[in-house]
């Protein structure tokens, strides 16, 4: 096999949660360049379309379709969707995320559940339901989108938003145990951790912090709009298929 045939998404169909923006569509571009027939879904539907119609131009099949992860009603109908428009889901990449920034002593429960719900809750519900099908067809490649904040801690200055930093350990966790889990059914479940990219969740301190944050990078940058796209590729195509369980940190190096 030709090395590039390894990283093709020909025929392959993948659901990408939170994909109407940010580090989502960006893995979506990647994937339809690739071949892969692509669903997008967010709370924000409108976004989701959009970014549909922009990569059909690929001359692959897409589809945009609104859902809250953390409503396990909303999840079903989006991947019984999925399923009867396609077939299949080859590919899920668990994207969709929220944060709140506060000091420990101060954050309000509800900000904490929030968080929670959608970055942890949500991560579960959708693999658990499209996991059901990969399991009958034998097959499958989950990503879930963790962040270097779920690795190292950091002092409240750089980061303080304790819900966001607990929740993507918990992902991480979540990533390797499932790994273990699921093996047996021919499903490979990995994860990207992101280090600070430009994106609407990082915007406010991107423009207070910049220069002090790229100064405590090793790289002496922050993560651009290609920055993530070869590490989402190699983890869901054939490249990676003796790859499950682990963390793969886009960051800079700044978890080192």
């Amino acid at each position: 096999m030709n090395v590039f045939d390894l990283f093709s998404l020909r025929g392959k169909v993948a659901l990408i949660t939170g994909g109407g923006a940010g580090l989502g569509q960006q893995i979506a571009e990647a994937f339809a360049e690739a071949g892969c027939n692509i669903v997008v879904c967010s709370r924000n539907l409108e976004n989701c379309e959009e970014v549909a119609q922009q990569l059909s131009k690929n001359d692959i099949k897409t589809m945009a379709l609104a859902c809250d992860v953390t409503q396990k009603s909303n999840v079903e109908k989006v991947v019984d969707q999925v399923l009867a428009e396609f077939g299949k889901i080859d590919i899920l990449v668990n994207n969709s995320g929220a944060t709140w920034g506060a000091p420990v002593e101060e954050m309000p429960l509800e900000a904490w559940q929030k968080v929670m719900n959608v970055n942890v809750t949500g991560t579960f519900l959708m693999s658990q339901k499209v996991g059901k099908a990969m399991i009958q067809n034998k097959y499958g490649k989950i990503i879930n989108i963790a962040s270097a904040a779920g690795i190292r801690a950091r002092p409240a200055e750089a980061l303080n938003a304790i819900g966001y930093s607990t929740s993507k350990a918990a992902v991480i966790h979540f990533t390797k145990d499932l790994a273990m889990k699921w093996a047996r059914h021919g499903i490979y479940v990995n994860a990207i951790a992101p280090g600070i990219f430009p994106t609407k969740m990082t915007k406010a301190v991107l423009e207070n912090r910049l220069d002090k944050i790229t100064f405590s990078i090793p790289l002496k940058k922050i993560g651009d709009n290609n920055a993530l796209k070869g590490a989402a590729l190699y983890l869901a195509s054939e490249a990676s298929d003796f790859v499950t369980g682990h963390i793969l940190s886009v960051d800079g190096g700044s978890t080192i």
